[in-house]
């Protein structure tokens, strides 16, 4: 009957109904282990005979935490995003936690203004998976106070705790894979240089792997753009109109070798017997396409579970002196590169 004659009860009401303290119920709620046992027994009866729930907002003020962690993504609608949230979600729940994804569409400003507003909502840490930075958002995260990993990415400017893979050395023996099978000249299609440093780190694989194959660099089968399929689709038609084309091509992410490969079949010319394509990631859609794609393998929902363990060290305060890992790569081979 009490639980109808309030439809909203309040912590006092469960006090009066116990017969106890409001500290006591306090107490109780937040898992203090002093309390004795006939007290918490009559508290857990009143909250259930009441339909009390408390206020999250009112919990994280006595006990400092929200097991809020945010997490701030620059393309949701990109393969690789799709499967580290699902990671990161998991492992966050299992391990108390939820998470508030942003998505900034690559918007600097949008960024600071989620960062401004998780601060307001007091996470408890944050997950950072967008490269470019200014000056003012370094400072931001820096004053917050808040524990942050970065996951995935590696920005100039930006110095705290991340899981990544060594994007240089992956780019470096995808590309050493091609020369490997027979290709001499090797096109490139990967993220603008100045907007990502994971863009910058594999274009430097790339490179370093045709100097130590003694192949010349030919800047006239480079491509730059995003990390989407639309820009695949785009640049490899950019290739294509450029003179003598590649007898392969390394895309910096699954998304756009998949769009290169639809330029290339509505060209009316094959994969792989025409041309080659090799991706980056291992994102779902590499084993979707047809023929499927050989691509470098980034273990992505280890990143994602990782970086959230981490994290949680790190609001828990037990961190140890680990600030970065690495984990490993390989390739994995499938069927949109020949050997000639």
């Amino acid at each position: 009957m009490a639980g109808k004659n309030r439809p909203n009860p309040k912590i006092k009401d469960v006090a009066a109904l116990a017969e106890v303290s409001v500290t006591t119920v306090s107490r109780v709620l937040n898992g203090h282990p002093y309390v004795r046992l006939e007290l918490r027994d009559k508290v857990d009866a009143a909250i259930k005979r009441l339909g009390y729930s408390p206020s999250a907002i009112a919990r994280s003020l006595v006990t400092k935490k929200t097991n809020l962690i945010g997490v701030i993504v620059s393309d949701i609608s990109a393969s690789f995003f799709a499967t580290i949230l699902g990671s990161i979600e998991e492992t966050a729940s299992r391990m108390g936690y939820s998470i508030l994804v942003c998505n900034i569409m690559e918007d600097l400003k949008k960024e600071l203004r989620y960062l401004e507003i998780f601060k307001s909502l007091r996470v408890d840490g944050i997950i950072l998976m967008h490269e470019a930075t200014t000056q003012a958002i370094a400072r931001f995260i820096t004053s917050i106070g808040i524990p942050v990993v970065l996951s995935s990415i590696k920005p100039e400017g930006l110095h705290f705790p991340l899981v990544n893979i060594d994007e240089e050395a992956a780019a470096r023996e995808a590309t050493a894979y091609l020369v490997d099978c027979g290709h001499r000249r090797i096109g490139l299609i990967g993220g603008e240089l100045n907007d990502s440093s994971s863009s910058l780190l594999r274009y430097r694989g790339y490179s370093k792997a045709l100097a130590e194959k003694g192949l010349p660099f030919d800047e006239s089968i480079v491509r730059f753009g995003n990390y989407k399929m639309p820009d695949g689709y785009r640049l490899m038609g950019e290739l294509l109109a450029a003179g003598e084309r590649p007898t392969a091509v390394f895309c910096l992410s699954d998304d756009m070798a998949a769009g290169a490969m639809n330029r290339l079949a509505d060209e009316g010319l094959h994969v792989p017997g025409d041309i080659s394509v090799m991706g980056f990631d291992d994102s779902a859609i590499a084993s979707m396409v047809r023929p499927a794609l050989t691509t470098i393998h980034q273990p992505i929902a280890d990143i994602g579970s990782a970086s959230v363990e981490m994290l949680v060290k790190r609001i828990m305060g037990s961190a140890d002196s680990i600030s970065e890992i690495i984990l490993s790569h390989s390739i994995v081979e499938r069927a949109s590169c020949a050997r000639i």
